[in-house]
């Protein structure tokens, strides 16, 4: 076989790199194209189908065809210190395998499963510092070498903790507080073992699901804490005087100023773990004890951007889809930070996003970017602002504008009026429940009459834990547990309530994942009627309640009687209704 230089391989058809190869004839390859004619299947499975090469010839081939070398690392010997370059956590992740490390250099070569994992060599590149080549091998002989060699090798934080407690580097940060030059800092930044510790939080908290990782320093500590399903979990901490090189190093990666250290800063992380894009935004706050910083974990293979998938029910969904349709009018979803508010209004945007639909967004800052939606972002430092982003909106001939948030009077009266000439207008607000909205705006100063001619619904949500499907088992509430939902023993006789028992897939919590609870508000003339005459905000609630509105508290009963989620979860959300 002749052995070829993969530059000279770069960019050629399939069948002429496995003919320069000698792998196969012309003819053959011919063959396989008339084949593919009808067939429509890939070259490389053709020819293997036929009997001509095996996957890994075409594996080679496909190497080749993207300038890689193709090596077999299960007949090579890789020696203890390249196998030591990469911390376990990110091989498995990752799927790759160092084959050659110069910890001088930083170059590191990796063997990969597909040419066409290059997101790997980024993230490699940004997550640990090193100048990366690859090169592609069997995906057997990889498994092979990451089940022999890394198998029981899991880094521990304890065990990243005290090796990086060794070193001399990072221990004579110790005790020096702020005075540390920004040499210093850089060198610590970089140092591997900051770069593995940062690398095993980062892996462990988006494997565990984390909407949220905290660090934050205190007179004598530095503490690390995530936020999983809505709920805070405090980690092992790291030493003291890591602080300065954790958060230095997260500068480092998103592009932020490490001598800056007085002043608030906002960043951004791009990553992909595992196939799946992740971003991470990273929030720097100065505080007494150094620099606080907040990484919120955005997954965006984790997020159901589709109506049907965030949790409405049946007759809820056909509400607020025929909402979604209207053609113009104003739609509010409410709820506080983190109740998923965003979450529902991309869904319902993702569903409009059609060819023949203009969708305009102003957020504030933009969550996730989705094909199709032109979005805008809120830029204070440059005044701009939601209302002035929405009144160069009406410049931009949409038919869909989402606010990210009505937070004052001239951002309330655009929308109105954005409303009123016709476009269909999503926004947020911050109010406990739907009929306090009304008041909210009134608050504001927004006139009743353009509220009654421009609201079409408003939906109240919160998020409630989910049971965990692996650990659910039944039980029968106290009496006390009842009370707190104003329910009495005999009103639930024959109910079945469910919790978690806590298990290794849940944390030992009870509860994995989280669902929306939904109180829809939808106004017809009787409810604007009243929002004229300025009726209190009780009287609103009774009367929707009349006209068929399933509270938050009823529709977190539902879910507590579907097994969906516990009587803690929905007491802790929502409030008793008068």
């Amino acid at each position: 076989m002749p052995v070829l230089d993969p530059s000279e391989l770069k960019g050629r058809r399939l069948g002429r790199v496995l003919t320069k190869l000698g792998k196969v004839t012309r003819e053959q390859v011919h063959e396989a194209l008339a084949l593919q004619r009808t067939r429509k299947e890939p070259l490389g499975k053709l020819l293997v189908g036929l009997g001509y090469v095996d996957e890994i010839t075409v594996d080679e081939a496909l190497a080749g065809q993207a300038g890689m070398s193709m090596v077999h690392v299960g007949e090579m010997e890789i020696p203890d210190e390249v196998i030591q370059a990469l911390p376990p956590e990110t091989v498995t992740t990752y799927q790759v395998v160092p084959i050659e490390f110069d910890p001088r250099t930083r170059n590191l070569t990796i063997a990969m499963k597909s040419p066409d994992n290059f997101r790997a060599v980024d993230d490699l590149k940004l997550l640990m510092g090193f100048k990366v080549s690859a090169v592609v091998s069997p995906a057997s002989e990889i498994d092979e070498v990451i089940r022999k060699r890394y198998a029981n090798r899991g880094s521990s934080m304890q065990a990243l903790y005290a090796e990086a407690g060794d070193s001399q580097a990072l221990a004579a940060l110790a005790g020096r507080g702020d005075s540390i030059d920004l040499e210093s800092l850089k060198d610590a930044a970089s140092d591997n073992k900051v770069v593995q510790l940062l690398n095993l939080v980062l892996l462990q908290a988006i494997r565990d699901k984390a909407s949220d990782i905290h660090f934050e320093p205190f007179e004598t500590e530095f503490k690390m804490r995530y936020r999983i399903d809505g709920v805070l979990y405090e980690m092992v901490p790291p030493p003291k005087h890591l602080a300065m090189p954790i958060v230095s190093r997260i500068k480092v990666m998103s592009k932020l100023d490490i001598a800056e250290r007085r002043l608030p800063q906002d960043g951004r992380i791009e990553l992909t773990v595992g196939e799946f894009p992740i971003d991470l935004r990273v929030a720097v706050l100065p505080t007494m004890f150094g620099e606080s910083v907040v990484l919120r974990v955005l997954d965006r293979s984790n997020v159901q951007l589709s109506l049907d998938r965030i949790g409405l029910r049946d007759d809820d969904l056909l509400t607020v889809r025929a909402l979604a349709n209207k053609p113009n009018g104003i739609v509010i979803v409410t709820g506080p930070t983190g109740s998923g508010k965003t979450t529902t209004l991309y869904a319902a945007l993702n569903e409009l996003n059609t060819p023949d639909t203009k969708i305009l967004t102003a957020e504030d800052p933009v969550e996730y970017d989705i094909d199709g939606l032109v979005q805008c972002q809120v830029n204070l430092d440059q005044e701009l602002t939601f209302a002035r982003l929405l009144r160069s909106f009406l410049r931009q001939d949409p038919d869909i504008i989402l606010v990210g948030e009505i937070r004052d009077l001239e951002t309330a009266q655009i929308a109105i009026q954005a409303s009123l000439t016709g476009h269909l207008v999503f926004s947020t607000l911050h109010t406990n429940d739907a009929p306090s909205s009304i008041l909210r705006l009134l608050d504001l100063g927004v006139e009743a009459f353009l509220l009654t001619a421009t609201i079409e619904a408003i939906v109240a949500q919160r998020l409630v834990r989910r049971i965990c499907v692996k650990c659910k088992e039944e039980y029968v509430p106290t009496e006390e547990q009842l009370m707190e939902l104003s329910l009495r023993p005999a009103e639930v006789q024959g109910r079945t309530f469910f919790r978690g028992r806590g298990c290794d897939n849940c944390n030992r919590t009870g509860y994995r994942g989280r669902m929306a609870l939904f109180e829809i508000m939808t106004m017809d003339d009787d409810m604007r009627e009243l929002v004229i005459q300025q009726a209190s905000t009780t009287v609103l609630r009774a009367e929707a309640r009349r006209r068929g509105m399933r509270t938050l508290r009823e529709s977190g009963l539902l879910a507590i009687f579907e097994g969906q989620t516990t009587i803690d979860e929905v007491v802790r959300e929502t409030i008793v209704e008068e």
